[in-house]
């Protein structure tokens, strides 16, 4: 009893660390990062044969089935959050405020940032959109910054893949 127990946590977290290794895998094929990318795939690989290898060997084993379902699920899940913690990569966010736009701009480059202004027209009138690149990592706490001068704000979050141009990191 107690080795069919261990048997399907053994196949519960190898998925989980497989999926989760192939969540990040993923982000980083998307970012362009090759290196890490095959890294993270060599291993995700290497992991999941480990945990196949396993179920195959004790097919008539229902349990273990479930437990390679379950922690493909709670994979996800930890892939996920361990991404978010990570916070990878660039965003690009556009800031609508049609009365303290001067202020966030100011705050955005105070921070380093470079901010571009562009004058728009909505349902309410004139509008400034305000577009700036930051790191995904400080996204938050940039947000509450800009809350912090205008609880209004519309703001949207988009991903950036930069090309070319100085948004590599804050100006100094």
């Amino acid at each position: 009893m107690i080795e069919s127990i261990l048997g399907v946590l053994f196949i519960m977290v190898m998925r989980i660390l497989d999926v989760s290794i192939g969540t990040v895998r993923t982000i980083m094929v998307v970012q362009g990062r090759k290196y890490l990318a095959g890294l993270f795939g060599a291993a995700e690989v290497l992991i999941w044969i480990l945990a196949i290898r396993y179920i195959f060997q004790n097919l008539e084993q229902i349990p273990n089935i479930i437990g390679y379902s379950l922690g493909f699920g709670i994979g996800n899940i930890v892939g996920i959050t361990i991404e978010q913690k990570i916070g990878l990569g660039y965003i690009q966010l556009n800031i609508i405020s049609r009365t303290h736009f001067k202020e966030i701009a100011k705050m955005l480059r105070d921070e380093k940032f470079g901010v571009t202004e562009i004058k728009g027209e909505g349902t309410s009138g004139e509008v400034i959109i305000l577009v700036v690149i930051i790191p995904r990592k400080i996204q938050n706490k940039i947000i509450k910054k800009i809350d912090a001068i205008d609880s209004q704000s519309f703001i949207t979050v988009q991903h950036s893949l930069p090309f070319r141009g100085f948004i590599h990191g804050p100006r100094k």
